[in-house]
């Protein structure tokens, strides 16, 4: 609350079946410049606090019909911000605790001196305006908060975009290096990620996996133009220096955290599954999922890509290779889910028409 709103006159209720008492109270706190409204029971309180907005409420205990203590119940059901002050006759000191444990703030027994009132009545005001200062402070802290969250949300969401574009240019420099027609690593990632969603996988491991498909021949920036360019078949020690991309790969990534599981990705994706794969002869399952998809679908854009030396081969060409390298090369269940793939499924994943 403002400086200003707390300096506004204050709205006080004094409900009491005793008209000289509700004359004295008001009486005295009017020359502490409060508004004051008068009540003689709890119904014709409720209906003046339905037409006017009170601070504080000074009610005796013990009234014909309802209760002070029926009146404090309903009081704070209905809002918890006002303070409510209670009047009690000294043999009724049971009944004033009560009223405090159900949520009075504080209490005055009869006789009482009009100075303790005023005392009590003031106190209560001041502990009322800072606990609405404090919760309004704490909505504005949470807002703030909020506010701030999608701030660093949206930034987060801008550096993702930002990061896969980044990653995307340098791999279609990488592509366009290797004289690649269209974009082989962006179709490869493509093909991945779909076969990825047949066996479950969602959420960050699909990102990561499709990063690593992405990013698989990174390692080969490493590697020489004399070699990686030759129009000719390369020789032992070419192959040697050609084989090390992977590892190469594995090095350049490794050590950016949010790229951990692509980068063993990149580094097994030359491994096969009977063991005589690369660098590191890995078996079956000790090769990671996204190795195991990759191969089949490298396999899948190589065969049906032209390439200097060829034409693109047909779709049938493709399936007949997965079959008769089932268990060898590739892993035979993820083989059989890629044979079990339409070719439509596969155009539509590949943004393009097979032979």
């Amino acid at each position: 609350m403002t400086e200003g709103a707390s300096s506004m006159q204050k709205h006080i209720l004094i409900v009491d079946d005793e008209e000289m008492i509700r004359d004295l109270l008001t009486s005295a706190l009017q020359q502490e410049n409060y508004i004051c409204h008068q009540a003689s029971d709890v119904d014709e309180a409720f209906k003046l606090l339905g037409d006017q907005s009170v601070d504080l409420v000074i009610s005796d205990i013990m009234m014909p019909g309802r209760s002070g203590v029926e009146l404090l119940r309903d009081i704070k059901k209905v809002d918890p911000d006002i303070a409510v002050l209670m009047i009690t006759g000294l043999s009724d000191m049971n009944t004033a605790m009560e009223c405090i444990h159900l949520g009075a703030d504080d209490y005055i027994t009869k006789p009482f001196g009009i100075n303790r009132v005023i005392l009590t009545v003031r106190n209560l005001i001041d502990r009322r305006n800072l606990a609405i200062e404090r919760k309004q402070y704490q909505v504005s802290l949470e807002f703030k908060v909020m506010e701030q969250t999608e701030k660093i949300r949206k930034t987060m969401i801008d550096l993702t975009h930002a990061y896969d574009e980044t990653l995307t240019a340098l791999v279609k420099a990488l592509d366009a290096r290797e004289k690649e027609v269209g974009s082989h690593s962006e179709r490869v990632m493509s093909y991945t990620t779909f076969i990825a969603k047949q066996l479950g996988i969602a959420g960050k491991d699909l990102d990561e996996l499709a990063k690593g498909a992405l990013l698989h021949d990174i390692g080969k920036i490493g590697i020489s133009d004399n070699i990686l360019l030759k129009p000719g078949k390369l020789d032992d020690n070419e192959w040697v220096e050609m084989r090390k991309h992977p590892q190469i790969g594995y090095a350049i990534l490794s050590e950016i955290s949010f790229l951990n599981m692509s980068a063993e990705i990149i580094l097994s994706h030359h491994e096969r599954y009977d063991g005589n794969g690369y660098p590191s002869k890995l078996k079956g399952a000790q090769i990671p999922i996204g190795a195991r998809i990759f191969s089949l679908v490298d396999t899948l854009d190589a065969m049906t890509s032209d390439r200097p030396y060829r034409r693109a081969l047909p779709l049938d060409a493709v399936s007949a290779e997965v079959a008769k390298c089932r268990g060898t090369q590739f892993d035979p269940e993820l083989s059989d889910l890629f044979l079990s793939i339409s070719r439509d499924q596969w155009e539509k994943c590949a943004g393009k028409r097979f032979m």
